[in-house]
């Protein structure tokens, strides 16, 4: 059953399948599908049961999937990355070669057997809806994506040392791309731990019809349309350029999101600094604290997303929080963003010119952070181990920076006007209506 069904005869239908339960490639999805819903394109988003309602809520329709069996209880939107970060966040503190065996590992093995799990019932969904076209925003390949028979688009919004090189560090490893000690050690660990599960999900894919995955790679390429999600100024320079379907989207940012004044829910003079641990990362109530404790010893205004637990954190006295907030809204007004390195809030960062303290906890976090900090963009942080002064330091060093924002307020007037979201929509829409491979000009 398609909740919310709206297609016009004539009206081509794009299906958009984020990752299942997370937050960050819905929130990509649903500000290319925005554009392409303006455009008169339908757009069905293919997400887990527990985000039931959350697209329809923005207009969009839904195709619902289960990736492991049912819980015997009522559940929470995301509620498995919750339960993941309960159970796993005392291993954020070990360094990211460990953390290939005890944190990466452990969500390969999940999401590949969540891409199993849901093979029937994906099939199921392109019988009733029919798409035109294929959007995903993944990490595990899918053999339904291939078996569907239409033109598909990968879109990566994480990190781009996802897209291997030898002139870059190895992904998730969080290394400086100056200095190469360790890239070999870790590479080899990588292949190490994942090559077995990602063998076991090609095998499957392979028996549904699908080619062998690529050697070492979670995922295929699209013969049609490549995208990755990443701003150009801090992008890494490669041995070899990407294939001739990729495309570069430096921002994308979703439209319609509600108003968020800062100055009435925090009037006062002090600059404004905004603290989002991400959907996962604000789950970790002790942390949280710690950067609230820390930032309430400055004059500065600090606006907190506080997260579902919201009731177990005290705020200081110039700060205001809620669980959830317009954060494209509110970016725009702040001074200083104080983030766990989500890849959509580094782009939006970038997108609107604010400079960033970057706390990583597991998966391409530790890129992203490393990247900021070595580009001169921000300060990257040990989100578990970091002295009270240094935080405070970095705050008021990025804050007194003249010439970073003038720097940071150039580039976000480059990327407002040549809007990545649009041209994102622009080459899905090429796509959908030629049928024929976009590539890169």
């Amino acid at each position: 059953m398609i909740a919310g069904s709206f297609d016009m005869p004539g009206q081509p239908t794009i299906a958009a399948f984020p990752e299942p339960g997370a937050w960050g490639p819905t929130n990509n999805l649903v500000a290319l599908a925005g554009d392409l819903r303006e455009r008169g394109i339908r757009v069905v988003f293919v997400v887990e049961e527990s985000f039931k309602g959350e697209l329809e809520k923005r207009g969009f329709e839904e195709a619902l999937i289960r990736v492991g069996p049912p819980p015997e209880h009522e559940e929470q939107t995301g509620e498995a990355w919750l339960e993941f970060i309960r159970e796993t966040a005392p291993e954020f503190r070990k360094p990211t070669i460990e953390q290939l065996e005890t944190v990466t590992l452990p969500i390969v093995e999940e999401l590949a057997g969540g891409a199993r799990y849901a093979h029937d019932r994906m099939m199921e969904i392109w019988e009733g809806v029919r798409p035109d076209l294929i959007v995903i925003d993944n990490v595990m390949s899918s053999a339904a994506i291939l078996a569907a028979g239409v033109p598909w688009v990968r879109m990566v919004s994480a990190n781009p040392l996802e897209m291997d090189d030898a002139e870059i560090p190895p992904a998730f490893s969080g290394y400086p791309s100056d200095d190469r000690s360790g890239w070999d050690e870790f590479r080899a660990e990588y292949r190490r731990l994942l090559d077995p599960p990602i063998g076991e999900l090609s095998e499957f894919n392979q028996s549904k019809g699908a080619p062998r995955l690529p050697e070492g790679k979670f995922q295929y390429e699209s013969p049609w349309l490549n995208m990755y999600l990443y701003p150009g100024v801090i992008d890494y320079p490669r041995a070899a350029p990407l294939g001739e379907t990729w495309h570069r989207l430096d921002s994308s940012v979703r439209s319609g999101d509600p108003a968020f004044d800062v100055s009435e829910m925090l009037p006062g003079d002090g600059k404004v600094i905004y603290l989002s641990l991400g959907s996962l990362g604000c789950m970790d109530v002790g942390l949280m604290q710690r950067f609230i404790d820390v930032l309430a010893r400055t004059e500065h205004r600090v606006i907190v997303s506080t997260g579902p637990l919201h009731e177990q954190l005290r705020l200081g006295e110039r700060m205001y929080g809620e669980p959830f907030l317009p954060q494209p809204s509110i970016l725009p007004q702040c001074d200083l963003l104080i983030t766990h390195g989500g890849n959509n809030t580094i782009a939006e960062a970038f997108h609107f010119g604010v400079p960033a303290i970057v706390a990583p906890l597991f998966w391409d976090q530790y890129d992203n952070a490393q990247r900021v900090h070595e580009t001169g963009f921000g300060h990257r942080l040990a989100s578990y181990t970091f002295e009270d002064g240094e935080l405070l330091g970095a705050v008021e060093r990025l804050l007194a920076d003249e010439q970073l924002t003038r720097r940071m307020a150039g580039i976000s007037a480059e990327l407002s006007a040549a809007s990545g979201r649009v041209r994102g929509a622009d080459l899905i829409e090429q796509l959908v209506r030629s049928g024929a491979a976009v590539p890169a000009t």
